[in-house]
């Protein structure tokens, strides 16, 4: 659906986060006299009014019924389209868009193609990959946008001037399905891995898988970037969409260190800034996509060289007292915990995992824990910090490390550095679960990590490279 189609409909906005906010804007500037009602919080009404100035009806009342009375709801990413109220409006006739949808109805072509527009989703690594494929599309010396759940709601830079040549655009599991339903077609998707994660809102794995594959499987890019060392996508099909694997041989891979295309060895990673191996490994991922718009992505592959890391990724904040301190906020999944373990392999770690419950099995986490080598310290915290506190008890009592329960951050920091007993080591913060409940979101989480290490939080929290350059 284009904006334009909006016009004489009965239009609301629900959620006014930052994406909220940029929808508001661009109806306002394309279509000044549509009637707005906007559903949110009534602790978020009062700043609503104050920053519209009445230009929208404010409401908190989000029933089915409510909901069902506009035919078109605009939502923000992080309100489920599961739950009960959405459900039954949905039964009623209401149609849900996102801000996503509406960015790539307007963009696509003739053909239906947005061209030069890479899309990138995965459970993990997908945040430092778009970033990557940007930093290196740049450095071929074309204009690139890096946009989407990296931070940029995609409708803040709907008419950008210049238009930029190439579009880097990360995608949650929340959003992939809104490019299928804009019926629009991404030139390049790069779908990195898949685990479970967000089921509160997807409602089940199966669900989660299937939303976040919609990006390939409904939204038919024109090619479609796939891991092949991946079980949930090495078995697809795409009978609209050509498919390039990365991680086989015969593609995009790594052997030890070194990146391959094919039999030809290309760039050795072993003293990049990428921060861990699976990373290191989604350069792959990146340069098949460069490749596929057509550019030389052998040529291009040294430029990792000058990628500046991101906040709260795998983040080396700095090192106190024989103490180094490395935020991994953004890890949500315990699987993102081990492969953080994995890049501090050999190192006195204590490990802080814990947040917001939302159901994620760890018992995959625990075995690790029994057969590979643990780090020397786990603290746990939060609200499913006693869940996972049980489950490594039998190892602990082992003997296999030590393990501590913390209430919160703050506690949890102090236990970790008083565990490690001046011998010095890492304390790795990488919880294995999102950050809901306590904080606004994992980059305040991990500011708060930040400032309880006594570094500056403002010195290490902005996204380099976000926006259009």
């Amino acid at each position: 659906m284009r904006i334009s189609q909006l016009e004489g409909k009965r239009v609301a906005l629900w959620g006014w986060g930052r994406e909220g906010r940029a929808a508001f804007g661009v109806l306002q500037q394309r279509l000044p006299s549509l009637p707005l009602t906007l559903f949110c919080p009534e602790a978020e009404a009062a700043a609503a009014r104050e920053e519209t100035q009445g230009a929208l009806t404010v409401r908190s009342d989000v029933t089915g019924a409510a909901l069902a009375a506009f035919e078109v709801v605009i939502k923000s990413p992080g309100i489920s389209p599961y739950g009960e109220a959405a459900l039954q409006a949905s039964a009623q006739g209401t149609q849900f868009i996102g801000g996503t949808s509406l960015w790539f109805a307007e963009q696509a072509a003739a053909d239906g193609i947005v061209h030069d527009t890479v899309c990138v989703t995965g459970t993990k690594g997908k945040s430092t990959t778009t970033a990557l494929l940007a930093h290196l599309l740049r450095a071929s010396g074309e204009r690139t946008g890096l946009i989407g759940n990296i931070g940029l709601p995609l409708l803040e830079v709907l008419d950008p001037q210049p238009v930029p040549k190439y579009w880097a655009v990360e995608l949650s599991s929340y959003q992939t399905g809104e490019v299928a339903r804009s019926g629009a077609h991404p030139q390049v998707a790069i779908v990195l891995n898949l685990f479970p994660e967000h089921l509160d809102w997807h409602g089940s794995q199966a669900r989660y898988i299937q939303d976040k594959l919609r990006l390939v499987t409904e939204a038919a890019p024109r090619i479609a970037v796939l891991n092949a060392a991946d079980p949930y996508l090495a078995g697809l099909s795409l009978p609209h969409s050509e498919i390039v694997w990365f991680n086989q041989p015969q593609g995009w891979h790594m052997r030890g260190d070194v990146v391959h295309r094919g039999e030809q060895p290309v760039f050795d990673t072993a003293h990049t800034p990428l921060p861990g191996r699976h990373n290191r490994g989604n350069l792959c991922a990146v340069l098949a996509a460069i490749e596929a718009l057509g550019l030389d992505a052998v040529a291009l592959a040294p430029a990792v060289q000058d990628f500046r890391p991101l906040p709260n990724r795998l983040q080396t904040l700095g090192t106190r007292e024989g103490i180094t301190f490395v935020n991994d906020s953004i890890s949500t999944t315990p699987h993102a915990s081990l492969a953080a373990l994995e890049c501090f392999a050999g190192r006195r770690i204590a490990l802080l995992v814990g947040g917001h419950d939302r159901g994620l099995d760890w018992h995959d986490f625990v075995a690790h824990m029994a057969h590979d080598v643990p780090p020397v310290e786990i603290v746990t915290m939060g609200a499913n910090g006693p869940r996972i506190h049980a489950l490594l008890q039998p190892l602990a009592d082992a003997g296999r490390f030590g393990l501590h329960a913390a209430a919160d951050l703050s506690e949890a920091m102090q236990l970790a550095q008083v565990a490690l007993g001046g011998q010095g080591g890492v304390v790795l913060l990488s919880p294995g679960a999102p950050s809901y409940g306590v904080y606004r979101d994992y980059v305040a989480r991990g500011r708060h990590f930040a400032e309880l290490a006594g570094f500056d939080p403002d010195a290490i929290t902005a996204i380099p490279g976000i926006g259009i350059a």
